[in-house]
């Protein structure tokens, strides 16, 4: 292959399309939002590929007071601000806990994908509120993402009501323009690079 021909497949490659569209969102956990005071703290990442119907969880957490006993997504269910320690919504995510979740332990991490087209990902209860398919949970609960209704809480068996929390917020991702222009101008440097 030629420089050219090289630089052509680099381009390509470099600026092709996202297969899927991935949306990031991300949260601190404390007891900020909980009844109870807990010097417990954590973060937790929720990653969700629409394309593949792939929700990835991702978390960590230490110091609570207790031993976990649940972890899983709540989705307040009307508009407004959210983010208030009066505000709960129902679990909308398999329940008691996210499978594999560490339970028993005062600090943990944990990592597992999810399918959003399965009802075990699911509360049923959520299924049936939100019209009782999997799909139509599937839109509410992607919808309460993208509202920043949803909140991502782990209990404990000192605060069996939650001990932390925290609401989900998008993050900033590049856009496919952005990686397009990149895409470009590693092409050109190549290029630059290669006729010299």
């Amino acid at each position: 292959m030629n420089r050219i021909g090289a630089a052509l497949a680099l381009m390509l490659a470099v600026t092709a399309p996202a297969q899927a569209a991935v949306i990031v969102y991300s949260t601190n956990l404390t007891d900020a939002l909980e009844p109870n005071p807990s010097p417990a703290t954590g973060f937790a990442m929720v990653t969700i590929d629409d394309v593949a119907n792939t929700m990835r969880v991702q978390a960590s957490f230490s110091g609570l007071l207790g031993n976990s006993t649940a972890s899983h997504i709540h989705v307040i269910n009307g508009p407004g601000d959210a983010n208030t320690a009066d505000q709960n919504g129902p679990v909308a995510t398999t329940t008691p806990t996210f499978a594999g979740f560490p339970l028993g332990v005062t600090s943990g991490i944990y990592d597992q994908t999810f399918s959003l087209t399965a009802s075990g990902s699911y509360n049923p209860a959520f299924v049936t509120a939100a019209g009782g398919t999997v799909p139509q949970a599937r839109v509410a609960f992607l919808q309460g993402l993208d509202d920043e209704r949803a909140y991502f809480q782990i209990h404990s068996s000192v605060a069996l009501g939650g001990e932390i929390r925290g609401f989900l917020e998008a993050q900033d991702v590049p856009e496919p323009t952005s990686l397009t222009l990149a895409g470009l101008a590693l092409a050109g440097l190549f290029l630059r690079r290669r006729s010299r």
